[in-house]
């Protein structure tokens, strides 16, 4: 009897989850059920956009919450109008009646002052553009061309976006977690809980008391939330043992047993396993120190501050093989440690330059022993030599011998402009740069600096450690503009609006996102070093965007 009775619960339940694919389809990306593009039309029933043009999110993002919409103005001055939610409980929410249920998180655009939508009256405002009072929608929303079932399945989605119901928020507390893989070193790791501990215990002993709730009064719908911002901030450390296949349900098991609204900085070689699962977990992941991110089309719920030991590729690539480059070197030979972010690197310097049809070779020195100099005798005959190594690796290079003249190594991995090479290797050596050069930044780090002097925080590693606070001054920024609304693609959505109004960026000259871009600062130098020894470069040319 048992089984015959949840046969069907679990059919209707199956039955919901393909309704929500399937309007999940045509808000993000403008594909209806039948696999054919979402048709916007026009006045007179002309054509508009369609597919990914016509996409719900485009206006509405992926929060649905909305947005504003910039346009021109009288004279091309610039004008501004707000998108307004459509998020299922801000569509068909009853007005405000002093219930607790009737108070929703405060966005800009939000309507209080209209009847909630129906089905009915939503389909007629898609379709028709009216809505459920009679007011025609203004020309910025289309009308588009959506029968009854791709409209119940839309509206099956959209109420799955609800900022109402956020793990890791409570009335007096905002939970974050912080991720550092296995093969940090205990030093590095230690480094970095220190300025996110210290910034997170500042920032909670300078909160206000919580205000207590305010119920709505009939005039108001968030009413409540405009008097419940002042929430502490709680840091949870997931760390990460073993081998990268077993992470997964690692951070299964720490989500679980205290959720959390977002994971915030971080640090760690290999990251592909915590994007994966805050992918899948719809997390909220801001700007690990990660060396080797991951850019995945489609993704949304990662942010970087760079591209890593990804864009130093790309940067050598430019010197090697750009448009500029007149003459292509024959044979480029890379060398790396299996296993550690310069292999990844590695590969991708070497599709790029095998697409140009030059000669990729590769060593590939075991995770632990073997000897760089041995591996650097079958580099005779290369026209270019790539070093993805350590700074013990580097101080072990031995003689420069036959090395070729030109010479690349990844400044993440080497050290920066600390890198430990001798004099006749700094001599032929271009390192991949992707910060501001250290004369240009200095007013920008002179404040993490100060502050990490005051608080007594050792500097490990400065640029992990600056890029950290970095990280927690944008959670902090973000979060001081979301009133009450604490939910993670709203947050995502707020960090991309506002980034590029930050000045202290420390190592960064400009940080700037959009819509579906991950990586804040998009490029960096090849620079090369001022004399045998010390700490002094020179860039070899402009600031390179790959």
């Amino acid at each position: 009897m048992a089984s015959t009775a949840v046969a069907p619960a679990a059919k209707a339940a199956s039955d919901e989850a393909a309704q929500v694919r399937i309007g999940e389809a045509i808000y993000l990306r403008g594909i209806l059920g039948s696999g054919a593009p979402l048709q916007a039309v026009r006045e007179g029933g002309v054509p508009g956009a369609k597919g990914a043009d016509a996409a719900c999110v485009n206006c509405h993002l992926r929060s649905g919450l909305g947005s504003t919409h910039e346009n021109s103005g009288i004279g091309g001055s610039a004008a501004s109008s707000q998108i307004p939610p459509v998020a299922g409980k801000y569509l068909f929410q009853q007005n405000a009646t002093g219930h607790d249920e009737a108070n929703l998180p405060y966005v800009d655009g939000m309507r209080t002052n209209r009847s909630p939508y129906t089905p009915a009256t939503l389909a007629h405002a898609i379709r028709e553009g009216v809505d459920p009072d009679g007011h025609v929608l203004r020309n910025l929303m289309p009308r588009f061309a959506i029968d009854d079932k791709n409209l119940a399945a839309l509206i099956s989605y959209l109420n799955t976006l609800d900022p109402t119901r956020v793990p890791g928020v409570t009335p007096g507390v905002l939970h974050f977690a912080t991720i550092v893989t296995s093969e940090v070193e205990p030093k590095r790791r230690e480094a970095m809980l220190d300025v996110m501990r210290k910034y997170f215990a500042e920032r909670n002993s300078r909160q206000m008391v919580p205000s207590a709730q305010m119920r709505a009064s009939g005039k108001t719908q968030y009413g409540r939330s405009m008097f419940m911002v002042h929430r502490q901030w709680e840091l949870h450390v997931w760390d990460l043992t073993g081998a990268s296949s077993t992470w997964s349900a690692q951070l299964d098991k720490y989500f679980a047993q205290g959720p959390v609204l977002a994971v915030v900085s971080g640090l760690g070689r290999n990251w592909a396993p915590v994007h994966e699962f805050c992918e899948k977990k719809r997390l909220a992941c801001l700007f690990p120190n990660a060396e080797v991110p991951v850019d995945a089309r489609g993704d949304f719920y990662e942010l970087y501050l760079s591209r890593g030991v990804l864009l130093e590729a790309e940067l050598i690539q430019s010197a090697l093989a750009g448009p500029a480059v007149r003459a292509l070197p024959h044979r480029v030979h890379q060398v790396y440690r299996a296993g550690d972010s310069g292999e990844a690197a590695a590969h991708t310097l070497a599709r790029a330059l095998k697409a140009r049809g030059i000669d990729v070779r590769e060593s590939a020195l075991p995770a632990t022993g073997g000897d760089v100099a041995t591996a650097l005798r079958s580099v005779p005959g290369a026209d270019a030599l790539v070093l993805w190594l350590r700074p013990a690796d580097l101080s072990a290079l031995g003689d420069v011998g036959a090395a070729p003249a030109a010479v690349y190594l990844s400044g993440l991995m080497g050290g920066l402009e600390r890198s430990p090479l001798s004099a006749d290797w700094r001599a032929r050596a271009h390192m991949a740069y992707p910060f501001d050069l250290p004369q240009k930044r200095i007013v920008r780090v002179d404040y993490p600096l100060g502050w990490f002097r005051i608080r007594k925080i050792p500097i490990v590693d400065e640029q992990m450690q600056a890029d950290t606070y970095l990280a927690c001054g944008l959670l902090s920024e973000a979060l001081s503009h979301m009133v009450d609304t604490f939910y993670g693609p709203y947050l995502i959505e707020q960090l991309q609006s506002m980034v590029e109004h930050r000045i202290v960026t420390g190592y960064y000259p400009r940080l700037t996102l959009a819509e579906n871009q991950h990586f804040a600062s998009k490029g960096g130098y090849l620079v090369h070093f001022e004399g045998a020894e010390g700490a002094h470069i020179a860039a070899d040319g402009d600031w390179i965007v790959p």
